[in-house]
């Protein structure tokens, strides 16, 4: 029996409690509320709240919320602390305005992300006229940015990069590279105030979001990249803390015979342990004050990155550390420090080729990993399934994640995969994932030996094919590695007004769960 109380995260599971808990993941632009401006909204999560708590759901995970700029992917930040104003629910801004018609965009099948950024900005100018300068006259706005170093040179890069049109802050004149900050405060002082009061309204309806999910009895689980974009205020404001020479990516294995180019600058480790690992720290408490759980994406990167020459294929890439015996040590050191710096619960992405060494070291410091059943086999071996009774408290248990298939998708292509796990479970393989089937999956999902059962909201909706689109390609969130015009705006199918009051997918969550 694990003692949980001798684990370096001890305290973070005495905060929350060492029993299982089951949940949902969704991306916050998914959601569709007849209140929503195109794209989900931070207060489209009341009525998801509420329909959680009244299921048994006792956690929802959301993807990224930083702001992206012009980027509709959450994992292309342009700030690893500050909020995207998109989510923004404009009707419960202070002074409750009436908010623009935006039933066009509400009513597409899914989200067209330019066009709502465009029509939010230009509300949110509109509404900064009037009611921006009585916000930053108050004491709570002014104790937010006090407490928040990392706001000013964000705002001063959002001006900047409106001024110049977006082009790569690289390109920009050499005195706005390494700029003089006195000077440029004082000739752009309410373009940077709007952008420092834009954060401030994202803080306020986040931490009431929150604060109402505690009430009800739920745990907000974030997500913390562990890269951030080259294109980043960060990478503007703090160049030194990254190195440009590489990029991040994955080398070539049996999914993707060329490997993966991300684009990501690489950490200079030693200069952020120079301050203390002052950047993470400060990143983790700004998370921290909007979730109580956070998955750590790419955890292995923690420990070792596949490092590409800038420019150059993924084949020319190399491990860093390039010392394999300094990967544990340096990697755990890291999860140590990020432990301390918050008392969220992290939960690792451990998924892909991992070294064993790197999930005992997980198992060693109390993080969960994660554990997709579709793939949890022993592919060192024979490849068979590992029965989910071998599954470790210290995971979390999913069938499907954001950018891999839906069970539905998976369960069609390819076959080979689905006959296999037909034959392990004992079952006799149909192309039709039918009604019992998808079942009885989850129903395994939720009572595995895990600490966490956390499945995308639409693996439940598609248990009812009214409640999801009719191509199941539609469903699918994220294919990595392509840049396609659907990635990252699929949108439920119905309003949560709808799926809420849908009886038989109560009744079928509800036997899931007992």
């Amino acid at each position: 029996m694990l003692d949980f109380s001798q684990l370096p995260s001890a305290s973070h599971w005495k905060k929350i409690g060492v029993r299982p808990r089951h949940g949902i993941d969704i991306p916050l632009a998914s959601l569709r509320t007849r209140e929503s401006s195109g794209i989900g909204e931070f207060f489209d999560m009341i009525p998801l709240i509420d329909w959680c708590q009244e299921l048994g759901f006792e956690v929802i995970q959301l993807l990224p919320l930083n702001d992206s700029g012009t980027d509709a992917s959450p994992y292309n930040a342009l700030s690893s602390s500050a909020l995207h104003p998109i989510y923004l629910s404009l009707a419960h801004l202070p002074g409750h305005p009436e908010p623009p018609d935006a039933s066009q965009l509400n009513a597409l099948p899914r989200t067209s992300y330019h066009e709502v950024l465009s029509l939010k900005l230009n509300f949110l100018h509109q509404y900064f006229e009037i009611a921006g300068q009585e916000i930053a006259k108050s004491k709570p706005f002014q104790e937010f940015v006090t407490n928040n170093p990392w706001l000013f040179p964000y705002a001063l890069f959002k001006v900047l990069k409106d001024k110049l049109q977006h082009i790569s802050w690289q390109s920009w004149p050499e005195e706005l590279k390494k700029p003089n900050f006195k000077k440029l405060e004082a000739e752009h002082s309410q373009e940077i105030l709007f952008y420092l009061v834009l954060q401030y309204l994202c803080h306020l309806q986040l931490t009431e979001i929150k604060e109402y999910a505690h009430t009800k009895g739920i745990l907000l689980k974030g997500d913390i990249p562990i890269l951030i974009s080259p294109e980043s205020a960060d990478a503007w404001f703090k160049p030194h803390l990254f190195d440009f020479s590489y990029s991040a990516g994955a080398p070539p294995d049996a999914y993707n015979s060329e490997g993966q180019y991300w684009g990501f600058p690489l950490f200079n480790w030693d200069d952020l342990k120079t301050t203390d690992f002052l950047w993470w720290k400060e990143r983790l408490k700004v998370a921290s004050y909007y979730y109580d759980l956070y998955r750590v994406d790419h955890v292995v990167g923690l420990f070792r990155i596949w490092a590409i020459p800038l420019g150059q294929h993924p084949k020319e890439g190399k491990f860093l550390p390039e010392n394999p015996s300094l990967w544990i040590p340096e990697g755990k050191a890291i999860l140590q420090m990020m432990l301390g710096a918050s008392s969220m619960l992290p939960i690792a992405e451990d998924l892909g080729d991992i070294p064993a060494s790197v999930r005992i070291a997980l198992q060693e410091l109390g993080i969960c990993g994660t554990k997709v059943i579709r793939w949890e086999r022993r592919y060192d071996q024979d490849g068979a399934f590992i029965p989910f009774e071998e599954y470790s408290p210290l995971s979390m248990t999913t069938v499907s994640t954001h950018d891999s298939e839906t069970l539905q998708l998976w369960w069609q292509d390819p076959v080979n995969d689905a006959k296999e796990f037909c034959a392990f479970q004992g079952w006799t393989y149909s192309p039709d994932l039918s009604f019992e089937r998808r079942m009885e999956i989850l129903k395994k999902a939720h009572h595995t030996p895990s600490l966490f059962h956390i499945n995308l909201l639409l693996e439940y909706l598609a248990l009812f094919p009214e409640l999801v689109a009719s191509h199941p390609a539609d469903e699918r969130i994220n294919i990595p590695g392509k840049i396609l015009p659907t990635n990252w705006t699929y949108r439920l199918l119905l309003p949560l007004e709808e799926i809420t009051k849908h009886a038989p997918l109560k009744k079928a969550i509800a036997s899931l769960l007992k």
